[in-house]
This record gives structure tokens, C-alpha cells and sequence, in this order.
């Protein structure tokens, strides 16, 4: 199954495990370039020590391409990026932030750079900077999508942009790879439908919801972690919807990340009031969503935690190992295709 995304990637299926925290770790990211994708390793809670063991660790794990996933916007996203280009990661995809400096440093040893956009605007501008292909976030994703569904943003990107776009939100089987291709994207990128898989460390009692909930059960909203989101539809996620930002929470918040990080909590403290309110307030609303996604994943406690999840959460109905799941998606999509042939020369 050949297109410009697995040229690029030198990979064998057009399908890409999202960078989500907590849950791409070295593992799942092997499992997933082991079985023809490309794993993306997360490194949104990493220390710069932590995500340069994760590299090494999915190097043991896996001869195939993999990437490594840096929020720029995030504490320590600059470091982690620094540490991604001196392992020499094969793919590097990037968030939040302009990436033209990072793209030079990873095409100067001849790795590839994805940039996860959410409209026309991001994707030109990441274009412009180097990328060599987007993931282009639509509406149904959990993470940071816009009002645009996948439906419509993927052709509306494809006419505007020369490099491929990877279509990520509402994918969870070959029905939606097939129809992602026949908008116009070279591949796409799936989580909630990785994140309910054997080698994900996401808890079982998050994945045994994942596989419980139906499409209607999830919440769209800016008031988890300050940009458009999706969570799972619970009681506490309710509330934390309703709360919006709590800055004294942030605070104590934020020196528990600043501990985790490994950073002085005063510079960081400061460092992030001297970005700005705009973009202090944007950091607030990402430490008390931290401290919530962890609770959730790691410890599967959904009376305390909330836990971002695309609408694809309905099409998610068993829990296969990687393997499995990335054929079987894989053999639905060739016998779609024949379909639809069969069908659109009647």
C-alpha cells in the first residue's frame, strides 16, 4: 500500500500512531513501526534525560522508522527538540510553535518533519518553514482540532498545500483510511483507536470505557487545556468543563511539572509570566490538564481525572494487539477498494 507519506517515511502502510502522553511510549511506538506504520514517540512529560532513554529504548525495540513528537509551546519543548535532533530521530514531528529552525537542523542530517496544523493558515505557514508533510487535525480528533471536520479540512488543505497532508480525527478502521485517501491524503494518524490496544500503557479501566462509549459521548470544549479539545463525556470531566481555569490550582500545578521536568520552579514560574497573559494563561490551563490526563491514564481514576478521546471512541469494539489491528485495517481498506471499483464502474 504505496503513497507519497510511505515514500517519504520509508514505511510500509500510510498509518501513524499519534505522539499522546503517557501512552506513545517506547513500546507502543515500536509495535507500531514494527507492524509497517510509524510509531511517534510523545515527549510532552519527558526531562531531556528521559526523552533521550526513549529514543535509545525504541532503537532497541525497532530497526524501523519511528518519530519523536515536541510541543514547542510546553516547558522544556525546546530542550526535548534539542535532544531529538542530536539523536538523529528519523521523523520529527512538531506543535505549537514555528518550526522553521528545528526543520533545518533535522533535514541537515536527513530526517523528515511533520507538522500537526488545524487549518489552511498553520499548514501554509508550516509548509513554508520545511516541513515536509502536515497532520492535519480535523474536528472529530481529540486532540486540539478546530471546528472543521476531517470531512471537509483534508480536500480544503490538499488544494492549497504541495506536501502531503496526513489526515488525523474520526479514523479508527479501513473505512476511514480509504475515505482519508479519497479526499486527498497521503496517510493518517490515529489515537483513540491506538490508545485501546494490548501494548498501550493507557489503564484498563480507561480502555474498557473506550470500548464502552459511543461517538455521542464525548465533550468539545476550550476549557480543559485552554485550546479546542475532546474529552471523554464523565461526570468530572463535566465539572472541569464547567470550573474552567482555576489558577490557583495552576500554581501548585505547575511546580508538581516543574518538579517532574526537572525545572526551577521560580524560573519557570517567571519565565511564563514574562511570555505574556495570553501565553501564561495558556500555560495554566496545561498544568491543571496535565495533572488531570495523568491521573486518568496512568491510574485509570475517572472520579479525579478526564481523558482526551476522539469521537472514533464508537468505532473502538476490542482491544487487538497492534499488529493485528494495523493489518486488519489494512486488508478492510484493499477490499473496500475493489469494492468501490466494482461498484463505481456500474
Amino acid at each position: 500500500m504505496g503513497t507519497r507519506i510511505t515514500e517519504l517515511l520509508g514505511i510500509r502502510y500510510p498509518i501513524i500512531l499519534s505522539g499522546m502522553s503517557w501512552i506513545s511510549i517506547p513500546r507502543l511506538v515500536a509495535e507500531v513501526s514494527n507492524a509497517g506504520g510509524l510509531g511517534i514517540l510523545a515527549t510532552g512529560p519527558l526531562t531531556t534525560d528521559q526523552t533521550r532513554r526513549s529514543i535509545q529504548e525504541v532503537r532497541k525495540l525497532t530497526g524501523k522508522p519511528f518519530g519523536v513528537n515536541v510541543s514547542l509551546l510546553l516547558p522544556g519543548g525546546n530542550q526535548n527538540a534539542a535532544v531529538v535532533v542530536e539523536e538523529r530521530v528519523p521523523v520529527v514531528n512538531y506543535a505549537l510553535g514555528k518550526g522553521d529552525s528545528l526543520a533545518r537542523e533535522v533535514h541537515g542530517y536527513g530526517g523528515k518533519v511533520l507538522a500537526t496544523v488545524t487549518n489552511a493558515r498553520h499548514a501554509l505557514s508550516a509548509q513554508n518553514n520545511g516541513a515536509d508533510a502536515v497532520i492535519a487535525t480535523g474536528n472529530e480528533a481529540a486532540g486540539h482540532g478546530e471546528a472543521v471536520t476531517t470531512f471537509v479540512l483534508i480536500p480544503s488543505l490538499v488544494d492549497v498545500l504541495k506536501i502531503p497532508v496526513i489526515a488525523a480525527g474520526g479514523i479508527a478502521d479501513g473505512r476511514g483510511l480509504v475515505a482519508a485517501i479519497a479526499l486527498g491524503a497521503e496517510g493518517v494518524a490515529m489515537g483513540t483507536r491506538f490508545m485501546t490496544t494490548k501494548e498501550s500503557a493507557l489503564h484498563e479501566n480507561v480502555k474498557r470505557l473506550s470500548i464502552e462509549k459511543s461517538a455521542y459521548d464525548t465533550l468539545f470544549s476550550r476549557r480543559f487545556d485552554g485550546l479546542w479539545c475532546r474529552v471523554m463525556d464523565t461526570d468530572r470531566a463535566r465539572k472541569a468543563l464547567k470550573e474552567g481555569l482555576n489558577l490557583p490550582a495552576a500554581f501548585f500545578n505547575a511546580r508538581d511539572i516543574a518538579s517532574q521536568l526537572q525545572i526551577p520552579f521560580w524560573k519557570l514560574f517567571f519565565g511564563v509570566l514574562a511570555s505574556g497573559w495570553k501565553n501564561a494563561r495558556q500555560l495554566a490551563y496545561f498544568a491543571n490538564a496535565y495533572k488531570s490526563l495523568r491521573i486518568a491514564t496512568e491510574k485509570g481514576d475517572m472520579e479525579t481525572g478526564v481523558i482526551p478521546v476522539g469521537q472514533a471512541t464508537g468505532l473502538v469494539h476490542d482491544e487487538p494487539p497492534v499488529s493485528e489491528l494495523i493489518e486488519r485495517i489494512v486488508a478492510e481498506a484493499l477490499v473496500i477498494q475493489k469494492d468501490l471499483a466494482s461498484r463505481l464502474l456500474q
